[in-house]
């Protein structure tokens, strides 16, 4: 009985895991298109450049890390 319980317990990682991987792909799937020209290309790398640099700009004030 324990045994059954701890089967269908390490079920659930590879669920969770399943699942933000399916999540990721479908976020990304609109985006796949805007790479085949050079100019959306350009702009959407931007775009994802700056928006991490403002995350980690805005995290490093909020943390007080220098």
């Amino acid at each position: 009985m324990i045994q059954d319980l701890w089967n269908t317990v390490s079920k659930y990682p590879k669920f969770i895991i399943a699942v933000v991987v399916g999540v990721i792909l479908n976020a990304l799937a609109p985006l796949v298109p805007l790479f085949k020209r050079p100019l959306s290309a350009i702009a959407l790398v931007g775009f994802f450049v700056g928006s991490f640099a403002f995350l980690s700009f805005t995290l490093r004030a909020m943390l007080g890390l220098n």
